[in-house]
This record gives structure tokens, sequence and C-alpha cells, in this order.
């Protein structure tokens, strides 16, 4: 990988980072300023509900950023692109796709058979 490809993965994956940091921010703002002490008992219910799905998402988010900052290192140490499980490319269309794949689609194609096989 060349280092222009470089820098427009890692533009892309720092803008990535960016917007998900902001929504983990909104969360943030919008969970105190709807915190508030229902006394009605299904109100509070609804709202704890709200809140626990939010939670869940940024948790997703959170583990994403992970992914992300673990992906921009690889790009700083040279390591980027290529396939974890059998070390051959990974494919700027596959990453175009999916800048944080660490494997390449066949590797991926046969991890999510065994998946299937094992998972039922």
């Amino acid at each position: 990988m060349n280092e222009n490809q470089k820098e427009h993965f890692r533009g892309i994956l720092k803008n990535w980072r960016s917007e998900l940091m902001e929504e983990v921010d909104r969360t943030v703002s919008h969970m105190k300023d709807e915190a508030a002490n229902f006394p009605d008992p299904a109100d509070r219910a609804t709202q704890e509900e709200e809140f626990s799905l939010e939670l869940r998402t940024r948790d997703r988010e959170r583990k994403l950023i992970k992914k992300i900052e673990t992906t921009l290192e690889r790009i700083e140490q040279d390591d980027y692109g290529y396939c974890d499980a059998c070390g051959v490319e990974v494919g700027i269309k596959r990453l175009e796709a999916r800048p944080t794949a660490t494997l390449c689609i066949d590797c991926k194609t046969l991890e999510e058979i065994k998946e299937k096989q094992e998972h039922g």
C-alpha cells in the first residue's frame, strides 16, 4: 500500500472516529438533560429502557472506536491492509467497504462458514 492510500484510509478512519465521539458526547448530554425522577413507575421504566438502549448502542460504538484506533496503529506500523490469517493483501475494494477489516475476503468467508457450522 502506498503513502497516498495510507493517508486516504487514515483520513476516513479519523473522520469516522470523530463522528462516533460526537455521538457519544451527544448521548451523555442528552441523558443528563433528560434524566428525571418520574413519580409514575411506568414513565420511569420507559425512560430507563430508553437509556439502556442508548447505552448498548454507545457500547457498540465504543468498541468500534477501539477497533478504529487499533487500525490507525496498524497503518502507522505498516501492517495495515494485510490479512491476519494468511498474510495476503486484503484488497483496496474490501478496505473501502470496511476500513477496519483484518481478514481478506477468502479468510472472512471461511471464518463465517466455520461459525455457522459451530453454532448451527
